[in-house]
């Protein structure tokens, strides 16, 4: 929890799959120091885009899990490392994330829909049917965003530009991670504990318009 002026923010981790972190904010009387139960909001939008998010990560979890371990790859380099899971807890908040990176979709990302109608109809649906019930032919990458943020492992160091230029070179030639449009942050090794955020302007990216795309 993080308070706030007459509330709090709350932040959230899914139980299980489709795994995601989403926030709730809890309004508070201060006078009377209690919660207003009957108040308690979230993002409708945010939360959907972020079951959307994990949904993904599950019916394709073989292309997920090959993107995963090339990114556990170069932290056993030594020279760059993730987000602790903690960060992620405690001020994540931003749908479906691991350590090294975190998914975002535009609204008019078609594809996952019939996916998350089925899974609200039926929770407890397997996997098989939702990868069957996801509609390939309205995927467009541009629409589908993985983004990796990656931290240097040395606390003094910049971020460094040929281990920069190593990934996202790998990156390009890789045909057996997940399709969509790709950015790439490198970071020097200090992340805002209260955004959970390390970009800043020596930080290294390729990104928008100039993503790695794979179709």
């Amino acid at each position: 929890m993080v308070g706030a002026r007459d509330g709090a923010t709350v932040f959230v981790e899914s139980k299980g799959e489709p795994h995601f972190y989403t926030y709730a904010v809890v309004p508070i009387d201060e006078t009377e120091k209690k919660v207003k139960a009957d108040q308690i909001w979230a993002d409708e939008f945010q939360v959907e885009n972020a079951i959307k998010g994990g949904l993904y990560h599950m019916i394709f979890n073989k292309e997920f899990n090959n993107l995963d371990e090339y990114l556990k790859s170069l932290e056993a380099g030594g020279q760059v490392t993730g987000k602790t899971k903690e960060a992620l807890q405690n001020v994540g908040g931003q749908g479906f994330m691991t350590p090294y990176y975190f998914i975002s979709r535009a609204s008019k990302e078609a594809a996952i829909q019939p996916v998350y109608d089925l899974y609200i109809s039926n929770p407890d649906e397997n996997v098989e049917n939702l990868r069957n019930a996801y509609e390939e032919s309205l995927f467009e990458p541009e629409n589908f965003n993985i983004n990796i943020q990656l931290f240097m492992a040395d606390k003094q160091a910049e971020p460094g530009k040929e281990i920069f230029d190593q990934i996202t070179k790998e990156l390009e030639k890789m045909t057996t991670i997940p399709k969509g449009s790709y950015s790439v942050y490198l970071n020097d090794n200090f992340i805002d504990k209260q955004s959970a955020d390390g970009t800043k302007d020596n930080s290294l990216e390729r990104s928008f318009p100039d993503y790695i795309i794979k179709e």
